[in-house]
């Protein structure tokens, strides 16, 4: 810092600013077998904006420490960037009502047929703020033990690799970029940070969850529609509507949650 600028004192803590813009239009122009696309206008003072972006229902990762500070990792194959990457356990928020800390248990159990006696917060995350409106939870968990019975996978998850690792090996892989997935990356260096603060930085298992996207196609976290109208393809005001294809006609097969 220039030695002429004097340090603020006053200023408000770092922090990202939730603003509701208002939204003109907003359209479902593709629907996934897991996640969509949404077209949505939307005004910032300077005249209509147009954003395509991926609405996602979010997702929970589980970074699990045994007593000696090594993590479990699972290692499966992900088709759009052809690797069989390093993970820590994790799973979309799909089920529908479900708490983000009960699918976190349920992801850690279904991958790592593990359970845990002490869950804490970690960290939060949008995993991808300019396209896609996805939140991420990370918990920790410790006192991990094996549970009763062991899960039986299928698709990616039949051929998971699984291994423990010391937390500081997991921050040199991530330093060294020979790992590269996002809630792996996020999970050990914050895991790191906040063990060396005495884990003061840890949340409650059940804190809030502001930047978490309301279910999909709900327009209660983007802002109200302009014009009051529900938008093709949307929920208005916390009610559902049937699910639609991009040209407004009823999709084919049941509407999802």
């Amino acid at each position: 810092m220039p030695e002429d600028q004097a340090v603020d004192h006053e200023v408000e803590p770092l922090a990202d600013e939730r603003v509701l813009v208002p939204v003109t239009a907003s359209e479902l122009v593709f629907e996934g077998r897991v996640w969509d696309v949404r077209r949505e206008t939307f005004d910032l003072g300077d005249g209509p904006i147009v954003r395509d972006f991926m609405d996602h229902p979010g997702a929970v990762a589980v970074l699990a420490l045994d007593d000696d500070d090594c993590v479990f990792l699972i290692r499966q194959y992900r088709h759009p960037v052809r690797l069989r990457d390093w993970e820590i356990p994790a799973g979309l928020l799909d089920v529908p009502g479900e708490d983000p800390l009960e699918a976190a248990k349920r992801e850690l159990a279904e991958e790592g047929d593990l359970e845990a006696s002490e869950w804490a917060v970690l960290a939060d995350f949008l995993t991808t703020p300019g396209g896609s409106d996805e939140a991420l939870r990370i918990y920790l968990a410790r006192g991990v033990r094996p549970t009763a019975h062991a899960f039986v996978r299928e698709d990616e998850e039949a051929h998971i690799e699984t291994r423990w690792v010391p937390l500081d090996e997991c921050v040199d892989a991530v330093l060294a970029r020979r790992v590269q997935n996002p809630s792996l990356v996020i999970g050990v260096l914050a895991a790191e940070t906040s063990r060396a603060r005495g884990w003061r930085s840890l949340g409650e298992a059940d804190a809030a969850w502001p930047t978490r996207s309301t279910p999909r196609g709900s327009q209660a976290h983007r802002g109200a529609l302009a014009d009051g109208a529900p938008a093709s393809g949307a929920w208005a005001d916390g009610e559902s509507a049937d699910a639609a294809s991009p040209d407004g006609e009823p999709a084919e097969g049941p509407a999802r949650a």
